[in-house]
């Protein structure tokens, strides 16, 4: 620190002395003297220089994260504090006298190949007696951002505050000895890389670098101005995979820069008409890409949710549109913005909401607890893959493998075993295959192809069970279950002594029991070529015939070459769980009784189980037959053994109890089927 005051200088009286900047504690202006000039103001003799507006001026130094590339500028900074203060933005219009009537087409040619990545605009102008403001040489030293000569000042100043990413070139780079004309030629080097070549030399990759010899100097007297943009994130990756040399514009252009050209051009027109004599050529040339605005559809509950305080959607537009998006609907609860290229760091409403936290200020939002409640997301499809996730565990527990194969089949062979086809008005217009040509109507004749295919591979045991999609006439679409059993019922082990049975009847049964759970067997009514006449049934879910169970068609069996089959097929649907309601576990000791009568052959069991569900006994819980005998001496009947079950939820069973249960049971058989007691 030190004081200038009245002194006297061996023998000479000093009223002061002349400062270089850094002695004033202002960034270096250059070498020596600082030079002022009425950039700052009309320079009054005595007036302090700190008094000066633009010297008294504020610095703002800000730490930008890499994403907002729109803040590495006055202009984007001061679109910001707009919405954050709510305050107009001071419009910048300037139009230019295009002094040269000349036109620029006259002048320049503009050649390009290849896909362009970037937006470019050209224009010419040529120059004299250029020289920059001490306040731009101020203002630049400030950011540290000074330029090696005026020219350079110029364009820095102008990039810093519009956010335009702007270039010279000296137009002599681009002249041929030959022609007097500028001849520029862009190419596409790769995706995001675009060079620009002057009479076959490279000169510049825009929005990344520059050669030396094609930039102005003080003795050029006409110059190349250029404007672009590119979408920062493909320059990165670019010059990432490419591995190129960058300059200190590449910075600004990496991280987002100002798509609008228009007015960084005009800006720099506007300083240098001001610094230097300027003449600019009539027009400009241009290079646009159509490219599609990122859309976000902004709901204002969604955005009061994330944020956690109520911001009405009035001024959730506001504060957007402040920020320089585009409001393309808008209704009482939901807009649809466009979002600006400069902001391309915004891709969903998780993004428009940190926008406006930023903009309301965390500390004006409410501190209150998190509240993190799952929504209810169970529907029909979900239930729907979990029914079938434990089906497929179920199956695969009891040594089925899981057979997926197409939603087509052949149509032919669909018909030879009486299955129903696609209607000719809705048959496939192009199928894949001959052997594919039309929609299933049934899983069981791919089912067996995948058996067939199985047993070339010298397999003894074959059980495949497959979800999926079958279609009727018209194509509407059900869901089933099939599976299919060919072969040994188990695998050679010590156990059966390398000699296992063949799968019969019961066994299949019992194992289609373990996958779908409860079911009742009654004479089939299914009638198609894969069903055995003898050995077949139909599947019965809760008093609905659902599918049916069979062994292969002997037939159908040699025809396919495969070991004995059984088949079964079941509406999906109807093994979709359902409601339980709980029921109380009584306490007390429940007995076991049977019963034996004699009834007709002709009566099949699921009738009497019919009647016994029908009866009105409390105390009855449970019946299923353990035993049916027949011999000559029973001639046409047959003698079925029944075991109840007998709880009461309320006392310890009498034997008057049991005996009242029994007596009414017998009397239903008498009634119904002329039962006997054995």
């Amino acid at each position: 620190d030190f004081e200038i005051k009245h002194a006297k200088l061996r023998g000479v009286e000093s009223e002061g002395m002349v400062c270089a900047s850094s002695e004033l504690g202002l960034p270096e202006t250059g070498k020596g003297i600082m030079i002022l000039d009425e950039s700052i103001g009309e320079l009054e003799v005595g007036k302090p220089f700190g008094s000066y507006p633009c010297i008294a001026d504020t610095i703002i130094e800000l730490e930008l994260t890499a994403n907002r590339g729109d803040c590495l500028s006055i202009y984007g900074v001061a679109r910001d504090l707009s919405a954050a203060l709510n305050i107009e933005m001071k419009p910048f219009e300037y139009k230019q006298e295009e002094r040269m009537k000349l036109g620029i087409a006259r002048k320049m040619d503009l050649h390009t190949s290849g896909e362009m990545d970037a937006d470019l605009r050209y224009k010419l102008a040529t120059l004299q007696h250029v020289h920059s403001s001490f306040l731009i040489k101020l203002r630049l030293a400030m950011v540290k951002a000074e330029a090696e000569n005026p020219l350079a000042e110029i364009l820095a100043y102008a990039t810093h505050t519009t956010g335009v990413i702007l270039r010279m070139y000296d137009c002599a780079s681009f002249c041929s000895p030959e022609e007097e004309k500028v001849v520029v030629s862009v190419e596409a080097h790769a995706k995001g890389i675009i060079h620009v070549h002057a009479n076959g030399k490279h000169v510049s990759i825009v929005g990344v670098s520059q050669s030396e010899e094609s930039k102005p100097t003080a003795n050029s007297s006409e110059v190349l101005i250029e404007a672009s943009y590119i979408h920062p994130d493909l320059l990165a990756e670019a010059v990432a995979n490419e591995k190129i040399e960058t300059d200190d514009l590449y910075y600004k252009t990496s991280r987002g820069s100002n798509s609008d050209l228009g007015f960084g051009l005009g800006y720099l027109a506007y300083l240098m008409e001001h610094n230097t004599e300027i003449e600019c050529y009539e027009g400009s040339m241009d290079v646009e890409v159509e490219r599609e605005h990122e859309k976000v559809l902004v709901d204002a509950g969604e955005i009061s949710d994330i944020v956690g305080m109520e911001i009405e959607l009035s001024k959730i537009a506001v504060v957007l549109q402040k920020l320089g998006f585009e409001i393309t609907a808008m209704n009482d609860h939901q807009l649809a913005t466009k979002v600006p290229f400069f902001r391309h760091d915004i891709k969903n409403i998780q993004d428009i909401a940190e926008e406006i936290v930023r903009i309301v200020g965390i500390n004006n939002i409410p501190s209150k607890p998190l509240v993190f409640a799952e929504k209810k997301r169970l529907n029909e499809t979900s239930s729907r893959f979990a029914a079938k996730k434990r089906l497929r565990n179920r199956a695969i527990g009891v040594g089925f493998y899981e057979n997926i194969s197409y939603v087509f089949s052949e149509k032919e062979v669909l018909e030879r075993y009486g299955f129903e086809t696609t209607d000719e008005a809705l048959a496939l217009a192009n199928p894949i295959a001959e052997e594919l040509n039309t929609l299933r109507s049934t899983l069981l004749v791919n089912m067996l192809q995948a058996v067939k295919r199985n047993v070339s591979y010298s397999k003894k045991s074959i059980p495949l069970f497959e979800i999926g999609a079958v279609f009727d006439s018209a194509r509407t679409q059900h869901e089933k279950i099939g599976f299919v059993f060919a072969g040994q019922a188990e695998r050679e082990s010590v156990t059966n002594a390398g000699k296992p049975q063949v799968i019969d009847f019961a066994s299949f049964v019992g194992k289609l029991g373990s996958v779908i759970g409860h079911f009742d067997l009654v004479p089939c009514t299914f009638e198609n070529g894969l069903i055995h006449p003898y050995q077949s049934a139909d599947i019965v879910i809760d008093g609905k015939v659902c599918g049916f169970v069979s062994k292969l068609h002997p037939s159908v069996q040699e025809h396919y070459d495969i070991p004995v089959t059984f088949i079964a097929e079941i509406d999906f649907d109807v093994l979709m769980p359902k409601h339980i309601n709980a029921k109380p576990i009584s306490k007390f000791q429940g007995v076991y009784k049977d019963l034996s009568v004699v009834i007709d052959k002709s009566i099949r069991y699921y009738e009497v189980a019919k009647v016994l569900n029908g009866l009105d006994l409390p105390l009855l819980k449970e019946s299923y037959p353990v035993d049916i005998y027949t011999d000559e001496k029973l001639g046409e009947k047959k003698s079925l053994t029944i075991r109840f079950f007998i709880q009461s939820m309320e006392k310890t069973l009498e034997e008057s109890d049991i005996e009242h249960v029994m007596e009414e049971i017998m009397r239903a058989l008498q009634e119904h089927f002329g039962a006997e007691l054995r």
